[in-house]
C-alpha cells in the first residue's frame, strides 16, 4: 500500500483543460498482474445479441485500450424458481458447471478464453459461492447443504431481499468439496485464470483458504474478492474491493463528505492492508450503475475528474462495460437493456489512463506501486498529489470548482514531464494552470 506524504503548494489563478494521447506499453513479466488493469464484461447488455459470439470481436478493441484482465459477470444458467424479472439475476446460479444458453455454448466460451489468451490477457469468472438458485440440483438432492429455516425449508440469505436465491451452509464439508470441485472444473476444461468472488466476506475465510490452495495446485490463479476484509488476503486473495473509497467519493459528490474524509480513508488503507494486497478502484460497476446510478447521475460534470482520481490514487483500475462509450443510463439488471456504443467517445481518455497504469511503476499494484504524496494546501476545491516510485513520477491536479485555478509549486520539479492528455513536454514544472473542472496529469519521461 501507499505511504501518505503531504507536500506544500502555494497560490491560485488560470488555464484550460487538457486533451488526449497514448503511451507505449513496456513492462517486465515477473508478476504479470503487478501492473494489470481490469474490465468488467456484462455479456447480456454488451450487444444486441447478448452472446459470447457477438462479444468476441470486441476483445481486441478492449485489449488495445489497455486492458489486461477480462472479468465476466456470471455466465451460468439462471434459476427460474422465484426468478426476479423476465431474465433473472446473473447471481442466481442454477448449475455451477453449466453455461447460460442465452449466452452461447461451451465452444463459444472457449473461443473467448482462447482469444483473450492469444492477446496475453487473462479471464476471470464471477463465482457465487454464498448461495444458489432455488432450483439448483443441490437444492433437490442435498437439502442439508443449505441454511434451513425453523420449518426445515430453504431460505434466502438472512437480512436481504434476495428472494431468488437460497443460502448455503458452510458447516457442511461435502458441500465445500462440491463447490471446490465446480471451481476446479473451469480451470481444467476452459483454462480460465481465476475468479471474482461475489459476497466473499459472507463465506467463511477458512473455506477460501481451502479452495484457493486447491485451485493453485492446478494452476496459479488470480483471486478477486468482492469484500474489504484484510484477512481475505491472508486466505489467498490477490485483490479486494475498495468499497469504502466508493462510499466516500459518492459522499463527496452529494455533499455529505469532504476531501478530508478521503485523506483519512487513504491513511486508514495504508495501515489496514499489507503492502502485497491489491485494492480495486473504480467509479462504477454493475452494482453502482444499476442500483445507485450512472456516473453522470452521481458525479455530473465531474465524472472525468472522479475517473482520473480512481485510476491513479492507488491499486488496480476497473473499467465497466460501456464506460468508454459514456454509458449514461442505469442498465436494467433483470431484463435486456443494451448498451449504446456510439463512437466510443471516451475511448482515448480511458486508454491514456489505463496505459499509464501499465507502463509507469508509480501506479502499479500493491507493493509494486509507488508512494502517494498529497500536495497540502488551503483550497478545498483542488485535489492534487503525486505517485512516486524511484525516478518515476505521476502528478495529478484536479480542480473540482467552476473557477479557473493556477497552482504554483513550492518546489519546482526539474525532470522532464509529459502532459498525459495533450502530449506537451516541460523540463521545469513550476506552475500548473487549470480551467473550471480542469485536470492535468503529468508523468516523467
Amino acid at each position: 500500500m501507499m505511504k501518505k506524504i503531504f507536500i506544500s503548494i502555494l497560490s491560485i489563478g488560470i488555464l484550460f483543460c487538457s486533451n488526449q494521447g497514448h503511451v507505449k506499453r513496456n513492462y517486465e513479466q515477473d508478476k504479470w498482474h503487478k501492473n494489470a488493469t481490469i474490465y468488467e464484461v456484462n455479456v447480456r447488455q454488451y450487444t444486441a445479441e447478448g452472446t459470447f459470439q457477438a462479444f468476441l470481436p470486441h476483445i481486441e478493441r478492449i485489449h488495445d485500450m489497455g486492458i489486461d484482465i477480462l472479468w465476466f459477470m456470471p455466465i451460468h444458467p439462471i434459476g427460474e424458481k422465484n426468478r426476479k424479472g423476465g431474465l433473472g439475476s446473473y447471481y442466481s446460479v442454477k448449475d455451477y458447471k453449466g453455461i447460460n444458453p442465452e449466452f452461447g455454448n461451451e465452444e463459444d466460451f472457449k473461443a473467448i478464453v482462447d482469444k483473450a489468451h492469444s492477446l496475453d490477457m487473462k479471464v476471470l469468472m464471477d463465482w457465487v459461492a454464498n448461495h444458489t438458485a432455488f432450483d439448483h440440483d443441490w437444492a433437490n438432492q442435498h437439502k442439508e447443504w443449505y441454511t434451513l429455516d425453523s420449518l426445515n425449508n430453504l431460505q434466502p440469505p438472512l437480512g436481504t431481499d434476495w428472494w431468488d436465491v437460497t443460502d448455503l451452509n458452510y458447516n457442511n464439508a461435502a458441500m465445500r468439496l462440491a463447490m471446490i470441485d465446480a471451481m476446479k472444473y473451469w480451470l481444467g476444461r476452459f483454462d480460465i485464470d481465476g475468479f471474482r468472488c461475489d459476497a466473499a466476506s459472507w463465506v467463511p475465510i477458512d473455506f477460501w483458504s481451502q479452495a484457493i490452495d486447491s485451485l493453485n495446485k492446478i494452476k496459479p490463479v488470480f483471486m478477486l474478492a468482492e469484500a474489504e476484509d484484510p484477512e481475505l488476503h491472508k486466505a489467498g486473495f490477490d485483490m479486494t474491493y475498495a468499497w469504502e473509497y466508493m462510499h466516500v467519493i459518492n459522499g463527496i459528490a452529494d455533499g455529505s463528505m469532504y476531501f478530508e474524509d478521503l485523506d483519512k480513508l487513504m491513511t486508514k488503507e495504508d495501515s489496514a492492508y499489507a503492502k502485497e494486497a491489491y485494492r480495486l478502484y473504480f467509479t462504477t460497476n454493475h452494482d453502482e450503475n444499476s442500483w445507485n446510478g450512472s456516473v453522470f447521475e452521481r458525479y455530473g460534470a465531474k465524472h472525468l475528474l472522479q475517473a482520473i482520481l480512481a485510476f491513479t490514487i492507488d491499486g488496480m483500475p476497473l473499467l465497466y462495460s460501456g464506460q468508454e462509450a459514456g454509458l449514461n443510463k442505469r442498465l436494467k439488471f433483470f431484463e435486456k437493456d443494451e448498451i449504446e456504443w456510439g463512437d466510443y467517445i471516451y475511448f482515448d481518455f480511458f486508454s491514456a489512463l489505463l496505459k499509464l497504469n501499465q507502463t509507469h511503476p508509480a501506479l502499479w499494484n500493491g507493493k509494486y506501486g509507488g508512494t502517494f504524496e498529497k500536495f497540502d494546501f488551503a483550497d478545498k476545491d483542488l485535489y492534487c498529489y503525486q505517485r512516486v516510485s524511484g525516478k518515476d513520477k505521476v502528478l495529478v491536479f484536479l480542480n473540482f470548482s467552476d473557477t479557473a485555478k493556477s497552482i504554483e509549486l513550492k518546489v519546482a520539479n526539474n525532470q522532464t514531464y509529459i502532459d498525459l492528455f495533450s502530449g506537451g513536454k516541460t523540463n521545469f514544472l513550476k506552475t500548473v494552470t487549470l480551467g473550471p473542472l480542469g485536470y492535468k496529469v503529468f508523468y516523467t519521461n
